[in-house]
């Protein structure tokens, strides 16, 4: 495995290259509020709307970057990914726009929502058990087989510098943050987020947030290197996946802590917020707001940028729904 001293750690200057790269194919996603979900906290929070962007996530900011990066020989061949689901959907809309092929390994158990809407961008479904380690060996017959250009889904430079333009707009939208937080599974958007600014926006702390029952970061983070579990059980299926060396090169230098909340604090938030802000998310992106909730200590009075990942959920299967 090659550690962060044999890769290529993405600058500013490729974030600043993958804005103008993927303008075209991405929303400027708002930014949005609620005086209840304020005054609830202690906290100014600053919701940056990526469930409203295409194919409803913020990984087609990567995606695209990395895809519309390709050169013509290169993209030939197409792309391929392992995804449990948003990156997946995200890389299957960014191959459709270019025209080329994308192969998908997504575990059998991901969110049918999900699958639905790889096959929809025109993408190719491989399924694969529910672990690491099952989707690792069946993307390498994948890759062999087709020879298409490897896309991680988040410890890739090209994108990591796709994510990181989110907290350049964020910025740019609300003025004067005094902290940002994120969901946290493989470090992605996070990576992306301390980029942008610990360039950008020095002073402004970066927080992560992340499922108690898939808290290896959390633990990462405190032990001072990466801790990998194969495969745990939360509500949050897009934060199961560990992180890897790009993302921990950024995490370990620039977040300030990884806060955890419990699989019924998330589905409560999450609740909350399609009730109070009347907006669709998926529960990986309650994270974040069952976090301030459990920790309003260290929120209240502060202008807080809050990155809502996504919002491809299954709606016949709501996690507050009975059966």
């Amino acid at each position: 495995m090659k550690d962060t001293a044999t890769m290529y750690i993405p600058t500013l200057a490729d974030m600043l290259v993958a804005h103008e790269r993927i303008r075209p194919h991405i929303h400027r996603t708002p930014v949005l509020t609620s005086s209840f979900l304020n005054g609830l906290t202690g906290a100014e929070l600053f919701f940056k709307c990526e469930n409203f962007q295409k194919a409803a996530a913020f990984k087609v900011r990567g995606a695209s970057n990395a895809v519309f990066g390709l050169d013509e020989a290169a993209a030939a061949k197409g792309v391929a990914t392992h995804s449990s689901g948003n990156h997946a959907l995200s890389l299957a809309y960014a191959a459709g726009r270019r025209g080329i092929p994308c192969h998908v390994v997504m575990p059998r158990t991901a969110p049918q929502a999900k699958k639905d809407a790889v096959i929809g961008y025109g993408g190719r479904i491989t399924e694969c058990e529910p672990s690491t380690s099952s989707r690792e060996e069946v993307f390498a017959r994948i890759e062999a087989e087709t020879g298409a250009d490897f896309v991680h889904p988040y410890n890739d430079p090209r994108v990591m510098a796709g994510q990181g333009t989110c907290s350049k707009e964020l910025i740019e939208q609300v003025p004067g943050l005094d902290a940002v937080i994120a969901p946290i599974g493989g470090g992605g958007m996070v990576s992306g987020t301390c980029l942008t600014l610990s360039h950008l926006a020095p002073d402004v702390r970066i927080y992560a947030a992340e499922p108690e029952q898939a808290d290896d970061a959390a633990r990462s983070f405190r032990a001072g290197h990466i801790i990998a579990d194969d495969a745990p059980q939360t509500v949050a299926d897009g934060l199961k996946v560990p992180l890897k060396e790009l993302t921990w090169h950024f995490v370990q230098r620039h977040v300030s802590d990884i806060l955890t909340a419990g699989e019924q604090e998330i589905v409560d938030a999450m609740r909350l917020i399609w009730a109070r802000m009347k907006i669709v998310m998926e529960p990986s992106s309650a994270v974040p707001l069952a976090a301030i909730l459990k920790n309003r200590e260290v929120f209240a009075g502060k202008r807080v940028g809050v990155i809502v990942t996504g919002g491809n959920v299954d709606l016949d299967r709501l996690p507050w729904m009975n059966g």
